[in-house]
């Protein structure tokens, strides 16, 4: 019955985190559609957004949000925009945790700070993996899974005129900006990618790990740290940081034979930052989900040639007719493949997608603008739990 009535609640629209319902006719916080949970348009501080998840996992492993007005606690204060995809690995505990407290963070280093920079958006990764890792310490006894259990971090702010792109793990940004001479818009990737599967990112690894000739793995034709997991940086991964929580009650598919001395995965995250032209036009946030099907002009053109409302579910759409596509099956067919199983056939993905419209952009940084407060959500399920879920197939949708 518990099973039924969350299914039942997942319907009647996901709430904000001002906890306002989603209103029938609008999507104020959000539409639920099956695994489809979308935002079709927003008005954030910059310019205008779009929202859209689509669960692949048992268990939703994608969070994300959109924060728009003061980006700290003091008054007056800078204002903008901060977006955040939290794509999740193991379980949804940690890209949980990111999205309850990364905002938070950041806002108390711009207090300290007195503005927003990238040593603030450093700051702010850097207290959210201490808080993460707090959390293990004190659940290792009961639950020593949760130190496998991770999450790539991929953070935007737009303020003042500038935009910072932080990145752990292999999520992307992807700015689409105006050729004024060809009338294009162009794909110009902002975030830089640690996957293993990138030479750069195994010479790096090989690099600060001169003494490990196993630090990187080609296991099933695949390139993993260790040979267990392919993104070299992250939230989380407690397991490949802290020798003391990789052994036993560990399960044994994550213990490495050999103790090590210096973490092997790292936090820290790829700071870019961008000062805004008037030839940017928007900005796509997006977890590999995405990108795995889309590349980064493909995505770029199908947002210059649609209308912003409902482009993010747009977007999420095209990639799963690709993935429809590379199993020789059809689109409404893959749709109606409940979460879980779904998984076989794409990811969790997660898009946002923000216009820099240019008057806001030159006005947003000091002057108030109105709050907004958005979360990506998805089916609903207990907040606290790796076990796998169990629920009635979702209805037929239509997106």
């Amino acid at each position: 019955m518990a099973a039924v009535m969350d299914y039942f609640r997942s319907c009647w629209g996901a709430r904000s985190r001002a906890g306002r319902r989603g209103k029938k006719g609008s999507d104020a916080a959000g539409r639920q559609d099956g695994l489809l949970w979308y935002k079709d348009a927003g008005q954030a501080a910059t310019g205008d957004f779009s929202m859209a998840v689509v669960q692949a996992n048992n268990l939703l492993e994608d969070q994300s949000q959109v924060e728009s007005g003061s980006l700290s606690m003091a008054d007056p204060g800078p204002q903008g925009t901060f977006v955040g995809v939290y794509d999740g690995h193991g379980g949804p505990e940690t890209s949980r945790f990111i999205n309850d407290n990364m905002f938070h963070h950041l806002r108390r280093f711009a207090t300290e700070h007195k503005c927003m920079s990238a040593d603030v958006i450093r700051k702010a990764f850097q207290a959210t993996e201490d808080g993460f890792l707090s959390v293990v310490s004190k659940e290792w006894s009961v639950k020593p899974q949760i130190a496998a259990v991770g999450s790539c971090c991929l953070v935007g702010v737009i303020c003042s005129g500038t935009l910072y792109i932080a990145n752990a793990g292999d999520s992307r940004a992807v700015l689409g900006r105006l050729v004024k001479a060809t009338g294009q818009v162009v794909a110009m990737q902002l975030s830089a990618e640690h996957n293993a599967c990138y030479e750069e990112v195994r010479q790096e690894l090989q690099s600060s790990h001169p003494h490990d000739p196993q630090i990187v793995v080609l296991k099933h034709n695949v390139w993993r740290v260790k040979g267990l997991i392919q993104i070299s940086r992250s939230i989380g991964d407690v397991y490949l940081k802290r020798p003391e929580y990789n052994r036993s009650p560990l399960h044994s598919k994550f213990r490495l034979r050999e103790t090590f001395k210096k973490p092997i995965l790292s936090s820290e995250p790829a700071i870019a930052v961008h000062q805004i032209q008037p030839s940017d036009q928007f900005v796509i946030f997006a977890s590999d989900g995405l990108w795995e099907h889309l590349s980064n002009q493909e995505a770029v053109d199908l947002v210059q040639s649609n209308p912003r409302n409902g482009i993010a579910r747009k977007l999420v759409k095209a990639a799963m007719q690709e993935a429809a596509k590379k199993r020789e099956m059809r689109y409404s067919d893959l749709k109606k493949i409940e979460r879980g199983v779904r998984r076989h056939f794409h990811d969790d993905i997660t898009v946002v997608v923000v216009f820099l419209d240019a008057s806001a952009v030159s006005r947003a940084g000091w002057s108030k603008s109105p709050s907004v407060s958005v979360r990506g959500g998805g089916v609903s399920v207990p907040a606290n739990s790796l076990a796998p879920f169990s629920a009635p197939a979702m209805v037929s949708s239509t997106y």
